[in-house]
């Protein structure tokens, strides 16, 4: 088993997740990974400054506004938007970031890099989820 599949078990064992880019617009990914975390029993939190809530359910503007800190972070915004979301995931002490197909660059990955950050990239969440 390589290193991303090693990876990538590990944070599907892990239960409380944060879902960057999260949406109440059905047709976006930031809403179905949202929803298929929640379905397959995860602990999600999506952040998004631009909603209040998906489904009435709470949406915060940043990872430091979680009431809880989430094992790993699904990236769903581009890497402009992103880069500032890994520093605050490195601040604070989050270990696991997924970057969905499309989300990062070399830029980013590099900065998940030097922040020794444990990441997943190219796989899409929805596809392993559905195994």
């Amino acid at each position: 088993m390589d290193n991303i599949e090693k990876i990538k078990a590990e944070m599907l064992d892990k239960k409380v997740w944060a879902v960057v880019g999260a949406t109440p617009s059905e047709s976006k990914f930031g809403y179905k990974i949202y929803k298929k975390l929640k379905d397959k029993g995860y602990e999600v939190y999506g952040i998004n400054p631009k909603y209040n809530d998906i489904d009435g359910e709470k949406l915060y503007k940043s990872i430091s506004d979680l009431p809880v800190k989430p094992d790993c972070v699904d990236m769903v915004v581009s890497p402009k938007v992103g880069r500032p979301v890994v520093e605050d995931i490195a601040k604070a002490g989050i270990e696991y970031v997924w970057f969905q197909p499309g989300t990062f660059d070399e830029e980013m990955l590099d900065l998940a890099e030097s922040k020794k950050l444990r990441y997943v990239y190219y796989d899409c969440v929805l596809v392993e989820l559905d195994k």
